[in-house]
């Protein structure tokens, strides 16, 4: 049996951090990773922060949970699929992540309480923009390391968002460290309440204005939420640092994940162009949904071969069903030529490509997901 770069990828590697645009099959692609890792002996986690529940509907379990939950090897075994390793399952929940590190950092615990319960940082942690995917950072830190798993897949949003965490981890420190904070810690740490005195007359003006129309207690908020975060600066700047170290280990490899469509092959491409500016490494392509290039694609078939055909086979049609078939063999063959046209894009990257042929039906069971995983373990079409 053959094993592609992406088998040594999932045998070898410690994470790997499936990324790609919408609909292209990414989730599909992580859970069968996940599942054919297993299948091989590997201890998995798959931790997914896309909200979908396919992975779940995948897996056989009712949802995904921010708790661990394996697998039950039964359920694989009931599907026909051999088992040696495990497969655990988890959702990252953003705000508990937040919680668990304002506990950790903090200088006291009344200090992480004071923060826990300020309604900016409740607001933060679940909302603000960017801090989910720095959250699946840490979290990914968190987990890399833990002895219960030999690999962690981690399943992440569409690339829209699966591009933010690249930067996540600088650009919060470069806002915990900003001008502006320092700023309103200035204001506030003298008195413990936010100080006008000792802020610029324009600038107290302009502050007393937004509290007439917010409410004074909002800004009272923001100085607090401010002051205790900056006691936590050393700690976040630690991690974040750390987070970025290890994106870029060798221990890790992204895998790509698109489809032969022009507008999804760019994407695949910009975020392998990212990945290399950021000095991270490039696993694996995987082009799901390829149409396969036919039999007879070079000669192309006759009415009278596709009658005989049907007839061997004893499958009957209505009238001009041979006909249809005739043009449907056509169709699949410029496909296939248009699909391997669209990927020669991806050739200059130097990086593996796994092709995986379109299915037939939808993955939503193991059984099904075993399969795909052992297509991506051979190396495709």
């Amino acid at each position: 049996m053959r094993e592609s770069p992406l088998a040594k990828l999932t045998l070898e590697r410690r994470v790997l951090v499936t990324v790609g645009a919408g609909g292209v099959g990414k989730t599909t692609t992580a859970a069968a990773l996940s599942v054919a890792a297993a299948r091989r002996g590997r201890r998995v986690l798959c931790l997914t922060i896309d909200p979908a529940r396919r992975l779940a509907e995948s897996l056989g379990i009712a949802e995904m949970s921010a708790d661990a939950v394996e697998i039950p090897r039964a359920r694989f075994e009931a599907a026909g699929v051999p088992m040696e390793g495990s497969l655990t399952a988890m959702m990252l929940d953003t705000k508990r992540t937040f919680d668990e590190l304002v506990v950790k950092h903090s200088s006291t615990p009344q200090k992480a309480q004071q923060l826990l319960d300020n309604k900016l940082y409740k607001y933060v942690s679940t909302s603000l923009a960017g801090t989910q995917e720095y959250m699946a950072m840490e979290k990914l830190v968190a987990v890399k390391d833990d002895p219960r798993y030999d690999l962690v897949v981690l399943d992440t949003p569409p690339t829209a968002n699966a591009l933010d965490f690249l930067d996540a981890p600088e650009r919060l420190t470069d806002a915990l460290d900003s001008a502006t904070m320092k700023w309103f810690i200035e204001a506030f740490e003298s008195s413990g309440k936010l100080s006008l005195n000792v802020i610029a007359r324009s600038a107290a003006a302009v502050l007393r204005g937004i509290g007439k129309i917010t409410g004074g207690g909002f800004l009272e908020a923001m100085a607090e939420f401010l002051s205790e975060l900056n006691d936590l600066f050393g700690g976040f700047k630690e991690r974040a640092a750390r987070v970025q170290r290890t994106l870029r280990s060798p221990e890790v490899a992204f895998v790509l994940v698109t489809s032969p469509s022009p507008p999804s092959l760019k994407e695949a491409q910009y975020f392998a162009e990212r990945l290399e500016q950021h000095g991270m490494p490039k696993g694996s392509f995987i082009v799901n949904r390829l149409h396969v290039t036919p039999p007879f694609a070079e000669t192309g078939v006759t009415q009278r071969q596709a009658e005989d055909g049907l007839a061997a086979r004893d499958v009957s049609l209505e009238d001009g069903g041979a006909e249809r078939c005739v043009q449907a063999h056509g169709d699949l063959v410029r496909l296939a030529a248009l699909d391997a046209q669209n990927l020669r894009v991806l050739d200059a990257h130097g990086t593996p490509i796994v092709r995986v042929a379109e299915l037939d039906t939808d993955v939503r069971d193991i059984a099904l997901l075993a399969a795909v995983g052992e297509i991506l373990m051979e190396g495709g079409v």
